[in-house]
């Protein structure tokens, strides 16, 4: 009967992931541009996904694209040529360059496309990020420029080029704006902007964006029974994760995302499974979230290359964004414990709780594995 009951415990989880979970292979990105203020005009050259903007995808309302209403209409300018894409972009462009805001003095000013580059078809389940860059004529005098995207095309890292490593660089939710960037020289921050900026990226990489990683913190949650180890696992899952992470950033390691990514949901189908069982003790729990946390590393990799961190900046923001990280599991733990931790001392607290909520665990990443390698 116990066998039965454990049986039926898997079928509801997996029937309860394959209900409501939607695919997570499209995770948008931000937008970057490289910006360069002249004298009497200003151009930016943005890496992006230009088939979220001529379809009309929300990029604030969604963190995938599968999730948007016009995912079909996404997918289908995938698949097109550059030159048909061009095309498209161009039709669509009316539409698309209110997104671009450009003000001078509190003038609005609008751009056109300068050139633009896209990539031939390749991996059509892979974003395709391709350059757009635009200008716009600027006013008489010497007052400088703002530059934002509109709420709608999402989170925009804009960068003043021509002033070396020191060059200030945002990081910017949709509706902002820059500061001023001036025209006679370059706009540039400190180091402890840059420290701050990165703690609030690391932070955002685990709530909302990371839930892959949110889940195996919580697999790691329902395996304890006390909260200090359980912290320890994490501090060292940070340790590992922060190794892998520098030396994929700097290139001195490299292993495809397409590798990388099936053996991150692999590692949470595995945390799910053992708190289930029952294996394991805590001291080689720990040991095992080292492990994992090296694999973890090599994923959070591609976050701090989507931002383009200056040379001399990468250890202020590798600390920064690590700190961020930190916080956000540590988030992810107090909400748990807030949620159900009160009932950790409770003798049907395994069997109630963390069994089920395991095995709803070990399925997603069971589903995250059979995506991202076969789907």
């Amino acid at each position: 009967m116990g066998g039965l009951r454990m049986l039926r415990r898997v079928l509801l989880s997996m029937a309860l992931v394959f209900t409501v979970l939607p695919a997570w292979g499209h995770e948008i990105r931000p937008t970057i541009a490289d910006i360069d203020v002249g004298e009497t005009e200003m151009t930016m050259s943005l890496r992006t996904a230009l088939e979220a903007l001529i379809a009309g995808i929300d990029l604030s309302a969604v963190d995938d694209t599968n999730d948007a209403p016009e995912a079909a209409e996404y997918d289908r300018l995938r698949a097109l040529s550059p030159e048909a894409l061009e095309a498209a972009l161009r039709e669509a462009w009316p539409d698309i360059q209110d997104g671009f805001i450009i003000e001078v003095g509190g003038e609005r000013l609008m751009p056109e496309i300068v050139a633009v580059e896209i990539p031939e078809i390749g991996d059509i389940e892979l974003p395709r990020d391709s350059t757009l860059t635009i200008g716009a004529l600027l006013p008489e005098g010497d007052t400088g420029v703002q530059v934002g995207l509109t709420e709608s095309f999402g989170t925009f890292v804009p960068r003043q080029i021509g002033g070396g490593d020191d060059a200030y660089e945002g990081f910017l939710d949709g509706g902002e704006l820059t500061p001023e960037l001036p025209r006679a020289e370059v706009l540039t921050e400190g180091a402890g902007a840059v420290f701050l900026r990165y703690i609030g990226a690391g932070f955002e990489h685990i709530i909302p964006l990371g839930l892959d990683h949110i889940l195996f913190v919580l697999g790691l949650f329902f395996f304890a029974t006390q909260i200090r180890p359980l912290l320890w696992q994490v501090t060292a899952f940070t340790v590992a994760h922060t190794i892998t992470l520098a030396l994929a950033a700097t290139n001195v390691v490299s292993i495809p995302a397409s590798v990388v990514e099936p053996l991150i949901a692999a590692s949470i189908v595995y945390v799910g499974v053992e708190n289930t069982l029952g294996w394991g003790n805590m001291r080689g729990r720990t040991a095992l979230v080292f492990a994992f946390g090296l694999l973890h590393g090599l994923g959070f990799a591609s976050v701090l290359g989507d931002y383009g961190i200056a040379s001399d900046r990468f250890a202020v923001a590798l600390i920064g964004f690590n700190i961020g990280v930190e916080f956000g599991q540590l988030a992810v733990i107090a909400i748990a414990f807030a949620l159900v931790g009160w009932f950790l001392t409770k003798d049907w607290y395994r069997m109630a709780i963390a069994i089920p909520a395991s095995l709803i665990i070990a399925a997603i990443g069971a589903y995250w594995v059979v995506e991202r390698t076969l789907l």
